[in-house]
């Protein structure tokens, strides 16, 4: 079951929190999230999955910044959230898809007890201008059944920014 935007609002600073909230962000069953003013991009033509990688930094100006084909794109939100008892999704908004802009490649699975900024894996099918603080995706929350236990991560959790891909860790 997925959660109401009314009951994601009762469950505010409860089980749900979001960083800074916005209440005109709030839909019927989603709150829409904002694309920070950073991106980063790997700075390697092939990515070694064992190795940490180099990454460069773009800045989004206020006037845009021209994604390109081919490149793939970290960003992150621009909200801070943590959430318990739900498990949290988040998908990129129907007007950011019809751009053919992609906000998340595979990881748009959240697991409870997450605490971070989400990490975005941007791609674009043709060029595109993408500007800072737009409303790029949406959470939503599901219901769980069973016992679970909440997630703990060396990796990933409390993220201070955009987080590369740190599967390199999985291999020591």
């Amino acid at each position: 079951m997925i959660l109401s935007g009314k009951e994601i609002h009762e469950r505010l600073n409860k089980d749900i929190f979001i960083k800074p909230f916005n209440k005109k962000q709030l839909n019927p069953n989603s709150y829409n999230v904002k694309l920070h003013n950073e991106l980063l991009i790997y700075d390697a033509i092939t990515l070694d999955m064992k190795k940490l990688l180099r990454t460069k930094t773009l800045k989004i100006p206020k006037d845009g910044l021209m994604l390109k084909p081919g490149i793939l794109y970290l960003g992150r939100t621009h909200e801070f959230t943590e959430t318990h008892n739900f498990v949290p999704m988040i998908e990129g908004r129907s007007s950011i898809g019809r751009l053919g802009l992609s906000v998340h490649i595979t990881a748009g699975f959240g697991d409870i007890g997450f605490s971070g900024y989400w990490t975005l894996e941007i791609s674009c099918v043709e060029p595109v201008i993408i500007y800072p603080f737009v409303e790029i995706a949406q959470l939503y929350y599901h219901t769980i059944q069973g016992e679970y236990d909440e997630y703990v991560s060396n990796k990933y959790q409390n993220n201070e920014g955009i987080q590369p891909s740190l599967i390199h860790k999985d291999f020591k």
